[in-house]
C-alpha cells in the first residue's frame, strides 16, 4: 500500500475533575474510529490524547478530599485513561499537562511570548465563574449567571497577564476566511466569525495569582500560568515542540491535520490557540472539527439529574464493540445526538443481531453444510451478481466520502446498508432452494463466494468502528486479506479455503431483562453512592489509620519472592509504567508493569534483585500484562524508592 504521508489528529484533553461519562467518551471513539480508517487506508497517523490537570477547581477538589491536587488528578487521570482502554482506542500517546516536559515547555512558551510583548501585565476585573474557570462582562451574562455553564458568578479582581488577541485580529479574521474548512462545520465558522471575531477580540487573561495549583510563571512565581496557554499547548509540546528547538517528532507531524473537540469548546481553539500560534510564528492546524454533544433523551448528562452513563459499564452490558457501534452510530454529524436505553436495545437487536451478525452466521452456515466449509470458486455468475457488486464498490467510494467529512453515523449506516444488500441477495437467490438440485451446484458454490466476499468487504470496512467484531468476521470466514487495497475489485476472496465454524457474533438482547439489570444497577449506585471526594478522604483515613488490619492468616496468603531484573523497558502508551522481565528462579520469565517511571530509567534497573508479590492475578495495563507487583516505598510526597535486595538467589521466599 502506498503510504499516503502523514495524519497527525487529535482530541481534546479531558479535565480530571471527574470520571468522564458516555458523552465525554464519545469523542475519543470517534476519532479513534477516524485514525484507525486513514491507518487503514495508508496515512502515517499520531493520535494525541490525554488529560487536562491544574486550576482552581482541582485545587478545589482536592482540598475537599484532603489529598493533594496531584493526588487527585492521578486518580482520574487514570479512570480517564482506562476508558480510553476499555474503549480499545489506539491512541499514540497520553498527554497528561502535569507532565515536566510540558510544564517546561509551557514557562517557555509564555516567557517567549511575554518577551515578544504578545504578553503583559495588568489588572483584571469582572464577574468570575469558578467551575468554568473564566472572567464575564455583565453584558455576556445570561440572566445574570454564567453564559456557559449557568451558575452564580462573582466579582472578582487580581493582577494578571494579558495576551494581545487584539493585535492578531485581523490576521485571524483573513486566516478564517482563506480557509474555508479550517474551522468544521460550516455553521460554527459563522458563529465564531459573527459573534466573536468580528465584534472585536478583547485581549485574554493568562495568568492567575488566586490559586497555586498551575504552571509557576518562571519570571514572577506568584502567577501560575492560566489554562488557555496550559491545556491548549499540549498538541504541541506533545510532539517534541520547543521554542529553543523542535524535536523530529514534530516536525513530522505538525500541523495537525484535525483537532477534533466538543462543539462547547470550538471559541477556544480557533481563536484563542491560532493566536497564540501566530504570536509564536509556528503553522496553523489544518482543521478544526466542533462535533454535538451525545444528549441523554433530550437533557444534557449531569450527575444530579441521574441521568449519566458510563462507556466502561455500558461495554459491561452489551460489550465494547457494540458500545463504539451505538456511539458512532447516534450521532449525527452537526446537531446533537441522543442516548437512551430503548435506542441502545433496537440497533443492537435490529444492526448488529439480526442484520450484521445474522448474515454471517447463515452464510458461513450454509457454506459447512452444503460444501463442507470449502469456498467454492465464484464459476457460475448471472446478472444479479453485478448489482451485488456494483452495491459493494459503492459503499468503499460511499464510507470514504462519509469518514473524509466526519460524517461519521452516515459511513456506518453505508456498511449497515451493504450487510442488508448481502440479505436481500440471499433472499433473491435462495440458497437452499438451489442446493436441492445437483446441476445448481456450480451456482450455489458461486452465491456463496460472493456472500463471503461480501462479507469480507464487511469485515474491513468496519474495523474502523468495531476492529474486534471485524478481527471475529475474518476469522469466521478464515480470511487474512483485510487490506484496504484489496477492496479495489471484488473477488479478492481465495476459493478452496475452508470457513471456520459459524459463531454468533451477536446475542440478541432480552429488552425486559435489560432495563431490569439497569434499574438494579442504578438504585445499587444511589443506595452506596458516595461522592468522589469522600472516596478519596476515606482511602486517605484509611491509609493514615491502618483500619484495613488483616490476620495472621491473611498475610501468609501473599508470596513474596527475590527476583532478578533480566530486562526493562518503557511502555508506549503510558509515561509513568516500565515494563520489567524478572527472573524468579522459576526457569519461566515474569513480566511486571510497574509505575516507577518517574523515578527510574530502565538502566538504573536491570541487574537488580526485587522483591515481587508472586501471586497476584494477572492484570493488563497499558497493553502489558502484569504478573505481579514490585516492593517499593514512598519516602515522601514526591519521592520512591525501589526495595533492593542485591546479592540475594532469585526465587528465594521472604518472610
Amino acid at each position: 500500500m502506498m503510504n499516503k504521508g502523514k495524519f497527525y489528529i487529535t482530541t481534546a484533553i479531558a479535565y480530571t475533575s471527574r470520571k468522564p461519562h458516555i458523552g465525554n467518551s464519545y469523542e475519543i471513539v470517534l476519532t479513534d474510529a477516524i485514525a484507525r480508517y486513514k491507518r487503514l487506508v495508508g496515512y502515517d497517523v499520531f493520535f494525541l490524547t490525554g488529560t487536562d490537570e491544574h486550576g482552581q477547581k482541582i485545587e478545589e477538589y482536592a482540598k475537599s478530599a484532603g489529598v493533594t491536587p496531584k493526588e487527585y488528578v492521578d486518580r482520574v487521570a487514570g479512570e480517564i485513561q482506562a476508558i480510553c482502554d476499555t474503549l480499545n482506542t489506539t491512541y499514540d500517546k497520553f498527554i497528561r499537562t502535569t507532565d515536566d516536559y510540558h510544564e517546561a515547555c509551557v514557562q517557555k512558551i509564555f516567557k517567549k511570548l511575554y518577551d515578544k510583548g504578545d504578553i503583559y501585565k495588568s489588572e483584571y476585573e469582572g464577574l468570575y465563574c469558578t467551575p468554568c474557570e473564566s472572567f464575564w462582562t455583565e453584558a455576556q451574562l445570561v440572566d445574570g449567571k454564567c453564559p456557559d455553564c449557568g451558575r452564580e458568578v462573582k466579582k472578582a479582581k487580581e493582577e494578571a497577564y494579558f495576551l494581545r488577541l487584539s493585535k492578531y485580529q485581523k490576521q485571524l479574521e483573513e486566516y478564517i476566511e482563506a480557509n474555508e474548512n479550517f474551522i468544521y462545520p460550516e455553521s460554527r465558522k459563522k458563529e465564531m466569525l459573527n459573534n466573536f471575531i468580528k465584534p472585536g477580540l478583547q485581549d485574554l487573561c493568562v495568568s492567575r495569582t488566586s490559586f497555586k495549583w498551575g504552571i509557576p510563571v518562571s519570571f514572577d512565581e506568584k502567577h501560575v500560568v492560566y489554562v488557555w496557554i496550559d491545556a491548549l499547548s499540549n498538541y504541541i509540546t506533545a510532539l517534541g515542540y520547543d521554542p529553543d528547538g523542535s524535536g523530529e517528532l514534530y516536525k513530522k507531524y505538525w500541523p495537525a491535520d484535525v483537532h477534533i473537540i466538543g462543539k462547547d469548546i470550538v471559541r477556544f481553539h480557533t481563536i484563542y490557540w491560532p493566536i497564540m500560534l501566530m504570536a509564536l510564528g509556528e503553522e496553523l492546524p489544518k482543521q478544526v472539527y466542533g462535533h454535538p454533544w451525545l444528549l441523554f433523551g433530550e437533557d444534557k448528562m449531569s450527575k444530579s439529574k441521574g441521568n449519566v452513563i458510563y462507556a466502561d459499564e455500558l461495554s459491561k452490558l452489551i460489550g465494547v464493540d457494540a458500545t463504539r457501534y451505538y456511539l458512532l452510530s447516534e450521532m449525527p454529524h452537526a446537531n446533537d445526538g441522543s442516548i437512551s436505553y430503548s435506542t441502545i436495545i433496537e440497533r443492537f437487536n435490529s444492526d448488529l443481531a439480526n442484520t450484521l451478525g445474522n448474515l454471517v452466521n447463515r452464510t458461513v452456515a450454509m457454506t459447512n453444510k452444503y460444501f463442507d466449509g470449502v469456498i467454492m470458486s465464484p464459476d457460475c455468475p448471472e446478472a444479479l451478481d453485478d448489482e451485488l457488486k456494483a452495491f459493494a464498490l459503492e459503499t468503499v467510494k460511499t464510507v470514504d466520502s462519509k469518514i473524509s467529512t466526519y460524517h461519521m453515523a452516515d459511513a456506518v449506516e453505508a456498511v449497515i446498508n451493504l450487510a442488508k444488500r448481502c440479505n436481500k441477495y440471499i433472499d433473491e437467490t435462495a440458497p437452499w432452494v438451489l442446493a436441492k438440485d445437483e446441476a445448481n451446484k456450480a451456482r450455489l458454490g458461486t452465491v456463496l463466494y460472493n456472500l463471503l466476499e461480501g462479507i469480507r468487504y464487511i469485515a474491513v470496512l468496519v474495523s474502523p468502528f468495531m476492529p474486534d467484531t471485524s478481527k471475529a468476521i475474518l476469522e469466521q470466514i478464515n480470511c487474512g486479506i483485510a487490506d484496504y487495497d484489496s477492496l479495489a475489485a471484488f473477488g479478492a476472496l481465495e476459493s478452496g479455503n475452508k470457513v471456520g465454524a459459524a459463531t454468533p457474533l451477536f446475542a440478541r438482547i432480552d429488552a425486559e431483562k435489560f432495563m431490569a439489570d439497569i434499574e438494579a444497577q442504578q438504585k445499587a449506585a444511589q443506595e452506596n453512592e458516595k461522592s468522589y471526594e469522600e472516596t478519596v478522604k476515606d482511602d486517605r483515613k484509611a491509609e493514615i489509620e491502618g483500619i484495613a488490619k488483616i490476620g495472621i492468616e491473611d498475610f501468609m496468603k501473599v508470596d513474596l519472592r527475590v527476583a532478578k531484573i533480566t530486562d526493562c523497558e518503557g511502555v508506549k502508551r503510558a509515561k509513568k509504567l516500565l515494563k520489567l522481565t524478572l527472573d524468579d528462579g522459576t526457569g519461566t520469565p515474569r513480566t511486571v508493569a510497574s509505575g516507577i517511571a518517574k523515578w527510574y530509567k530502565p538502566e538504573d534497573l536491570i541487574g537488580k534483585s526485587v522483591i515481587v508479590v508472586s501471586n497476584l492475578k494477572p492484570a493488563v495495563l497499558c497493553g502489558v500484562e502484569s504478573q505481579g507487583m514490585i516492593l517499593a516505598a514512598d519516602c515522601s510526597e514526591d519521592d520512591v524508592k525501589v526495595i533492593f535486595v542485591d546479592g540475594i538467589p532469585a526465587g528465594s521466599k521472604v518472610r
